[in-house]
């Protein structure tokens, strides 16, 4: 084995037992949020200055997160899929109809 194949490996378990961390925790900090989302600490920093994101900053600069809230942040603004609107579309229809006659 050479050690970039060792140290590729490595970094795998690393990120795993990371994930496996944050399953059983409520409040994540700024690197455990960048992991959980895939987003980049930049990125979210700049989110947390624009008030884009929720967080918290108990002390005025350590940023901390609800996973909850950054679950609920990151599902947001759904979209519907074929099947949904073609039935909302059916629905509007058949009520349009009903209120003409």
């Amino acid at each position: 084995m050479d050690s970039n194949n060792i140290e590729q490996r490595l970094e795998k378990i690393e990120q795993l037992l990371m994930a496996q961390s944050l399953q059983n925790k409520t409040v994540l900090n700024i690197d455990e949020v960048a992991q959980f989302t895939g987003l980049s600490k930049l990125y979210l920093y700049k989110l947390t200055s624009k008030n884009e994101i929720p967080h918290s900053k108990p002390n005025g600069k350590n940023v901390f997160f609800n996973k909850s809230e950054i679950e609920e942040w990151l599902l947001r603004n759904r979209q519907a899929t074929n099947e949904e609107l073609e039935a909302e579309a059916i629905n509007y229809s058949v009520n349009r109809l009903k209120s003409s006659l």
